[in-house]
């Protein structure tokens, strides 16, 4: 049996992405372990608030797509309340930086995602500082960067996270820093392997690709990197 087809999407996906807002709107003041999946007793992510509200901003922006349009308007709500709760509680002004949990003074590399999924601008003061922030306290002596440097709980020392260069190269191109964006980039592609397949991680000590391997979301990182520095480009040679 074929599904039924409205607005291009089967009715069972339509439902199935309304209860995944619906869900976002009622579970954002949860306490969660986080992108990372760390250690130790649950806290506010910023990343993870962040993603909530992605899910609720693209659901009202599709509603019509999935037959939400009776609940924008509770969905709007509960956006607006994660964007003030992530601007208050995820920024730090000692710090200068947004920082990976609530009441923390740690960095964390996916706060790079802020300006990349809309939240703000890239050229938002808060985003500026805290794309400078996180390359100098999270790159290593290679010049990638970690995913972040406070205890997870786990006993070992990690390598530099690709994909976490790879948003610091995005961050720096969106905000118009292209010579930044390009020597970011450049240097992690530089560790592609003779396949032009890239791991998990670059080990810190010996530079050799380690961690999961191939790793997608490294690839995915490159390409949507490669694809902001050329925009960039394209922006500053049209204003030129």
């Amino acid at each position: 049996r074929q599904p039924e087809i409205v607005g291009g999407l089967p009715q069972q996906q339509r439902r199935f992405l309304r209860t995944l807002a619906d869900r976002a709107a009622e579970s954002w003041r949860e306490a969660d372990h986080g992108i990372w999946e760390m250690r130790g007793p649950k806290q506010h992510f910023v990343h993870s608030k962040l993603m909530i509200w992605v899910a609720l901003d693209r659901a009202i922006d599709r509603a019509h797509h999935i037959g939400g349009e009776d609940r924008v308007e509770h969905w709007t709500s509960a956006r607006e309340q994660v964007r003030a709760a992530i601007e208050t509680e995820g920024w730090d002004d000692e710090v200068g930086a947004f920082v990976q949990a609530y009441g923390s003074r740690e960095l964390d590399a996916s706060n790079l995602l802020i300006p990349i999924m809309g939240f703000l601008p890239a050229d938002d003061p808060r985003v500026l500082a805290t794309i400078d922030r996180t390359a100098e306290s999270l790159s290593d002596e290679r010049g990638l960067l970690m995913r972040y440097r406070g205890d997870d709980g786990l006993e070992g020392i990690e390598g530099s996270f690709l994909i976490c260069t790879f948003w610091l190269a995005e961050a720096q191109a969106r905000a118009g820093r292209i010579e930044q964006a390009t020597a970011v980039f450049e240097r992690a592609v530089g560790y592609v392997n003779d396949l032009g397949l890239l791991s998990e991680e670059v080990d810190t000590a010996s530079g050799q690709l380690v961690g999961n391997f191939p790793q997608a979301f490294s690839h995915a990182g490159l390409i949507n990197a490669a694809v902001a520095i050329r925009d960039a480009q394209a922006r500053v040679g049209q204003s030129s």
